[in-house]
């Protein structure tokens, strides 16, 4: 592979707009949605629909300036600068709603004011309190579901998703799908459930058009009363990682993982004395050194998009999401995994003795020692002491992860993937197991907050390496994780489920990041 000049410069940074109103505590509305685009690595533009006096306890009065006036303000945006993606959310009254739809007309005809830009748009139709009552009168309803035709995606909670749906409140997860898949049908969009207000231990949200579930994700749920803005803070961040990528099921995993710790740092903060705020910039906050700049690793993820796309439409993955794999195909998986897992833990060890710091070795150390002790203990309970020949493809890439190990830096930035890749997987087959799921032992070892943890972990250590690392010491280290990526793919795709896989372009699109 080869870098040019260009392949260092950072791609460009996405024009994200949130048009919402206002909170002057800082939680939700346009200051969550400023906050979340820039965890997004987006920029984010304002326009405000509605003023509020409110806090942490609740609002206490609600100012709409006239439409006329929202009117200017997307005008002077659209005059000026480009637009990559729209966020709408809290919308006053009838007469906001459609002075903003007549300006989304504008932008997007060729003679618009702004030409034939076409933007993304994301929807969190603000539309029941938190009380239970309704914020929209009938006709500002009628006006805001007219709306609907310019939004590419909508994100309603499950209240406001039953008045969408004109029926009850959903009770269940399937309620709720039900629901959506019925208004996708009836809007012509794609939906975001959001499992936020359900009972249960885990928090599931999927985008769902009138066909079913596009693409799911699924967390722990959490034990916390800092919820202001979350609906606010999850529609601006997948508008902007969609921006980014492209590509929805990519953006939901983004904008989940990042969401959840959000709300899990939450506790750090210290505002208000009712539903507190998310921990928008907890990642941020969590950089090396000051003067690091920009943190790397979200572009790092950004560039191996294709690989994850590759991963995530390979019949192995999908019929082990569904339960439909062949035995013979999953445990050929096991098997090789299992001797993977072996040369892994060996590499580890020799992270740990050229670690610079005690808690780096430690870290390598565990996670060796959690490798050999509990992973394979499952490998063994369905396979026995019988192992197969190592695959070509586990070969190769137990061959790229030795090579690496001459150079700490090289080293952990070819570890990582193990991390990431297989955390980003193992949330999606852990939201789709069940009791009945014929592989439900393996799928509920996929996702873990214990692996969660570690996941960060291992990219903190590698942000902090790829910090102090000399300008050649970081294109390596970014094509040793390109490398194991396109291994983790290949890795993957070696079951009989995928060997026609093994030819994928994507194994061979490889494209250098802002490093």
């Amino acid at each position: 592979m080869t870098h040019s000049a260009t392949a260092h410069q950072r791609p460009s940074i996405k024009n994200i707009l949130s048009i919402a109103g206002s909170d002057p505590s800082g939680g939700a509305g346009i200051q969550a949605d400023l906050k979340s685009i820039a965890a997004a690595g987006g920029y984010g533009m304002a326009v405000i629909s509605a003023l509020t006096a409110q806090n942490t306890r609740g609002v206490r009065a609600v100012h709409v300036p006239p439409a006329s006036f929202l009117t200017e303000q997307l005008t002077a945006i659209a005059a000026d600068l480009h637009i990559d993606a729209i966020k709408i959310g809290m919308l006053a009254n009838a007469e906001v709603i459609t002075a903003l739809g007549d300006w989304l007309n504008t932008i997007r005809t060729p003679t618009g004011l702004a030409g034939a830009m076409v933007p993304t748009v994301i929807l969190d139709p603000v539309m029941i309190a938190t009380s239970g009552d309704s914020l929209l009168d009938p006709a500002a309803d009628a006006a805001l579901r007219q709306l609907f035709t310019h939004a590419d995606v909508i994100t309603p909670n499950i209240p406001e998703l039953g008045v969408l749906a004109r029926g009850a409140v959903a009770a269940t997860w399937e309620q709720a799908v039900g629901q959506a898949r019925a208004v996708a049908a009836e809007y012509r969009l794609l939906v975001l459930a959001k499992g936020g207000h359900l009972e249960g231990t885990s928090c599931r949200d999927a985008l769902i058009d009138a066909t079913g579930v596009l693409t799911e994700v699924s967390s722990p749920r959490l034990d916390t009363q800092n919820t202001h803005g979350t609906g606010c803070s999850l529609s601006a961040a997948l508008a902007t990682h969609y921006a980014r990528g492209g590509h929805w099921p990519t953006a939901l995993a983004q904008t989940k993982t990042w969401l959840t710790e959000a709300i899990t740092r939450s506790d750090d903060l210290r505002v208000g004395h009712g539903h507190g705020p998310l921990n928008h910039l907890a990642t941020l906050w969590d950089r090396a050194p000051e003067g690091a700049g920009e943190d790397p690793m979200p572009h790092w993820w950004e560039e191996i998009t294709p690989i994850l796309t590759g991963i995530n439409q390979l019949a192995f993955i999908t019929e082990l999401s569904a339960g439909t794999l062949a035995l013979e195909h999953f445990e050929d998986y096991l098997g090789q995994d299992a001797l993977y897992l072996r040369g892994y833990a060996s590499v580890m060890s020799k992270a740990s003795a050229l670690a610079p710091d005690e808690a780096a070795r430690r870290f390598w150390a565990a996670s060796a020692a959690s490798c050999l002790e509990e992973e394979l203990a499952l490998h063994r309970g369905r396979l026995g002491n019988q192992l197969p020949e190592p695959s070509t493809a586990t070969d190769a890439y137990l061959n790229h992860l030795s090579s690496s190990a001459h150079d700490y830096p090289v080293l952990v930035a070819a570890l990582l993937p193990c991390f990431w890749i297989y955390q980003d997987v193992g949330r999606r087959l852990a939201a789709a197991n069940h009791p009945e799921h014929p592989y439900a032992d393996w799928l509920s070892n996929y996702a873990s907050e214990e692996f969660d943890a570690l996941t960060r972990e291992a990219i903190n250590i590698t942000r902090d390496v790829l910090h102090h690392a000399e300008p050649s010491t970081r294109v390596s280290m970014w094509q040793a994780f390109e490398v194991s990526s396109l291994h983790e793919l290949g890795f993957f795709a070696q079951t009989g489920a995928d060997t026609e896989q093994q030819s994928d372009p994507v194994l061979t699109a490889q494209k250098a990041p802002a490093i």
